[in-house]
């Protein structure tokens, strides 16, 4: 059975998720990789990211130099904000970010699924408006929506490149699609910090 450990990140309370399941891990989104290596079991198997802002990504550099060979999973518009310091913001957070690897990026397509563990696959939902690189992943019992949803929040569309009209209907399908199951958002709420 997956299990899924939340780690809530120093920048903008963002979240990363640590997927485990017979001594093999994945990771959503990245961030401060000194929370999320302990809770690796085995092999890191790859990342798959939510969207590229700074606060989703800035851990990538430092991850791949200590697992070479890892694989990061985005759509193109999502592989142009990890080679961007404008696109994905850091620029203005005086920590520009670029990220180092980019032959270790693996594009998807909107509704490809990728095989996580045994009997657990994860569809890749192009989900744009906040960024228009935004991805939800959704297996049978789990959605990350990164900040394309988040429960209680309303969509950030207002950043240069999001699209409100979008958004609204990026929200609406998540929520088609949530169904039965767990929800895991790209930002804690307030009473999980």
């Amino acid at each position: 059975m997956m299990t899924i450990r939340q780690i809530v990140n120093s920048v903008y309370s963002s979240c990363s998720y640590v997927l485990t399941q017979d001594k093999q891990s994945w990771l959503v989104d990245c961030g401060d990789v000194d929370q999320i290596l302990p809770l690796v079991e085995g092999k890191l198997q790859g990342v798959l990211l939510t969207h590229a802002h700074f606060d989703h990504i800035y851990g990538l550099n430092n991850l791949v130099s200590l697992f070479p060979g890892l694989t990061v999973y985005t759509i193109m518009a999502g592989f142009n904000g990890l080679l961007s310091d404008k696109l994905n913001f850091s620029r203005y957070y005086g920590d520009p970010f670029i990220f180092d690897s980019p032959d270790s990026v693996k594009l998807v397509r909107d509704g490809e699924c990728i095989s996580l563990f045994e009997g657990v696959e994860i569809k890749a939902v192009a989900t744009p408006g906040h960024s228009p690189g935004c991805v939800t992943w959704v297996t049978e019992d789990a959605i990350f929506t990164g900040d394309s949803y988040i429960p209680g929040v309303k969509t950030v569309a207002n950043l240069p490149h999001s699209d409100k009209e979008l958004a609204l209907k990026s929200e609406a399908l998540i929520r088609d699609m949530v169904e039965n199951r767990s929800i895991y958002p790209g930002h804690a709420a307030s009473n999980e910090i």
